[in-house]
Order: C-alpha cells, then structure tokens, then sequence
C-alpha cells in the first residue's frame, strides 16, 4: 500500500503564498462571505466524508429525506457497525490498511437525504448500457480470483482494473474528477483569483486549475487523466464543466470512459457549507445522465502532503506475493 507522508508544513501554503488573496468580511446582503473582487468566497478547505451512501438503499426506496429522529438513530447505527467492525479486525493485517486509518466520518449529510445521488429521483444510478455491461462482465472475467491491487496472472499494467490507478499513483480513488466519499483524505482546498479557481484534493496531492476566463477546452486531441476543466459563474455558484478525459478512471470503478462529461457546481450555501453538485453524462456508460450531492464542510485544519510514489514498497510486495501464491498453486498441482 502507499505511504502517507505528513509533512510538518502544510502543501497549501505553497499555494497559498501564490494565488490566495485577502478577502472581504461576510457580504452585507446574503450572509455569504465575498473576495475583495465580489465573488463569493469558496476558499478554504473542505471536508468531503459523510455516512451518507452514495445510492438510497433499497428499503427506503419512496424516502428521498430522513427526519430528524430516524438521522439520529441512522447515524447511531452506523457509527455502532463501524465500531464493531474495528473491534473484529487485527492490528496488524496484510494486504490492506487496518481499520484505524480509514475514516468514514460520523454523521449523515446535512441536508439529511438518504442517498447522495438526487437524480434519478429513486436515489439509484441508472442502468449500464449495453457495451458497458459487456465491458463489466469482461473485466470480472479477466480478473477472477485476484485482488483489486494484484495483476492478472501474466499481465502488469494494464491488467490491474481500475485499482491500477491508486497503485500507480495517477489517479485518487475519491479525489475524481468528481469527487466521492471513500476511505479517507477526504479533503478538498479551493484556492481563488478572479481568473482561476484551483482545486487541491488531499488524494494523491492532484490539483486542477481551472480558468474562469471564458477561453474554450483544448483540443480534443489533447486528452488527459482528469480531463480539461474550464469554469464560469452562474450567479452565486461556480459552475465547472470537465470534457477530454484519456479513458477511464478511477470514478465508480473505471465504470466510465474518454466520453465522460462533468458538471460540478459549488455554492457556498453558508459559512460553513459548500454545496457540490455533479451531473454525470457519459452515454457509453450509462443510460442518462445522473446527478449527486455533498454538502461539504468547512475544515479548521490545514491540507497536509498526502505523499504516493510509484515504485514504493507496495508494488514490490504486490509482485512478491503474487508470485508466491503462484508458487504454492504450481507446487499443489
């Protein structure tokens, strides 16, 4: 696994020290805090994890909101299996994390929704086309009776699955684009001018920086990992549309690909919440286009270094005991 490196200074001030800008106190007319130029101020650093699943469970299929006593007993209940969890799992485990660094949070979103996905109005992702379906079932075939950070037997980088990206270090697997609750480092910095917007996720240090100057996206030949992202303001909230993705990518499982189309639209709705909201189009994964989301919250604490290297300790014991297990199987034969 990764090594997670916390630095005495914090990677933002970096940043900060370039783009962050004196801003004004709380504008008169929203309760909304503004820069100096009269945007509203999204600045800061936000927290992303919830207990909130990202699908509205089967059971409560006709409820979209809990009231306040069943969030309270959702969040009582939660917090119990997860501590219970901890209690089953050894300090010391192989293959993966134990339960002391991942971090789920302890409450459900503010908004008290069951499910972060708001549109279908079900709470539920639509279905898979057809060719991603195909695309799904292959890969399970391909990957049967490995683990997600193990290579299939006779493959190495392209036959990792969508845990290929964490391994190798390109990609978060919650930092997207968009982002998603999972695990831990769940933390976003939005750093302002009037020009750019910069997004510095806590997941494997990726940052994106987005213009606000009206220019177009890129050529579509020129595709990258997390795809080129151009931001304009629709009113009070940003609005960031993200196109040219390289293939791909650690979102919902690798589930989409080079078509996928984003737009996540932030808005601080108070002082201590950002709102984001991201509609997913990507026709060749999904049947519609889907929306989900997070009420963000306003972290006291800095951003720290998250510190991921390819060719780290991981990779090494990955091949390792692959080839051991390899061994055995021959050996048993």
């Amino acid at each position: 696994m990764h090594r997670h490196v916390m630095k005495s200074v914090p990677l933002a001030a970096a940043f900060a020290v370039a783009v962050l800008l004196p801003t004004a106190a709380f504008a008169q007319d929203s309760g909304v805090p503004r820069t100096a130029w009269g945007a509203p101020d999204l600045q800061g650093v936000w927290d992303f994890r919830t207990l909130t699943p990202f699908e509205r469970p089967a059971e409560l299929e006709n409820k979209d909101v809990y009231t306040a006593e069943e969030v309270a007993e959702f969040e009582a209940r939660r917090n119990a299996e997860i501590a219970g969890r901890d209690d089953r799992v050894p300090a010391d485990i192989v293959g993966n994390y134990n339960q002391f660094w991942f971090d789920a949070g302890a409450t459900a979103v503010e908004t008290n929704r069951t499910s972060l996905v708001v549109d279908p109005p079900n709470g539920r992702l639509p279905p898979l086309t057809d060719a991603a379906r195909q695309r799904l079932q292959a890969r399970r075939q391909a990957r049967a009776g490995v683990t997600r950070h193990e290579p299939t037997p006779g493959g190495w980088v392209e036959d990792l699955g969508s845990g290929m990206f964490a391994v190798r270090c390109i990609l978060g697997f919650n930092s997207g684009p968009p982002m998603t609750p999972a695990g831990y480092n769940q933390n976003v910095q939005v750093f302002q001018t009037e020009d750019h917007v910069v997004l510095l996720n806590e997941m494997v240090h990726s940052s994106r920086i987005v213009p606000l100057d009206g220019r177009g996206h890129v050529d579509a030949g020129i595709r990258q990992w997390m795809g080129d992202s151009r931001g304009y303001w629709d009113g009070d909230t940003l609005v960031v549309e993200t196109v040219n993705f390289l293939r791909e990518t650690s979102f919902r499982n690798g589930l989409s690909d080079a078509n996928l189309r984003l737009t996540e639209r932030f808005t601080r709705v108070s002082p201590t919440t950002l709102m984001y909201e991201v509609t997913v189009d990507d026709p060749t994964a999904w049947i519609q286009p889907w929306t989900y989301q997070i009420p963000m919250q306003r972290s006291d604490q800095p951003l720290y270094e998250y510190a991921c290297h390819e060719g780290n300790y991981g990779l090494y014991n990955i091949l390792a005991g692959a080839r051991e297990r390899e061994a055995a199987e021959a050996a048993a034969r």
